[in-house]
């Protein structure tokens, strides 16, 4: 048997000529941007957030976690990715630490400690709900069977 037999290309290999997506792709600088400015934005509603849980305690807390949950919600749609939702839930959580640490007088934003817990572990579950979910289906897609 001789090394000159010619090999057939597999059916099922990728073709080199597609173009890069998820983290090969090239750097975008306006979605970077847009990411950060999601962070920001996230940043934002967690300090409101904490300022209206602690003042209106139970409607204030479900207020500052639908605005999570909408936020997070929102990036996750307009993007995509997880990114989408990971961005301003880091932005949320950094403005949550950060407030956590008071002031050299021992104040500090949160009003109780059952609505910091509250607010902390549900924010951060919202977060988490919304960065692992599915996409949702394209309208215009089909099911993929013949003769829908």
């Amino acid at each position: 048997m001789s090394g000159d037999k010619q090999r057939a290309p597999r059916p099922a290999a990728p073709s080199g000529g597609g173009a890069a997506t998820g983290l090969a792709a090239p750097l975008n600088p306006g979605r970077i941007a847009a990411y950060v400015g999601l962070a920001v934005l996230g940043a934002l509603v967690g300090i409101a957030g904490a300022l209206v849980q602690a003042a209106w305690f139970p409607a204030g807390l479900l207020l500052a976690l639908v605005a999570a949950a909408g936020l997070f919600h929102g990036g996750r749609l307009v993007f995509g990715t997880q990114l989408g939702a990971l961005a301003p839930a880091a932005g949320w959580l950094i403005s949550i630490v950060v407030l956590l640490g008071g002031r050299p007088e021992g104040d500090y934003v949160f009003g109780d400690e059952l609505g910091l817990t509250l607010f902390l572990l549900g924010g951060m579950a919202v977060a988490v709900i919304c960065a692992t979910m599915s996409r949702a289906p394209r309208p215009g897609a089909h099911g993929g069977r013949p003769g829908k």
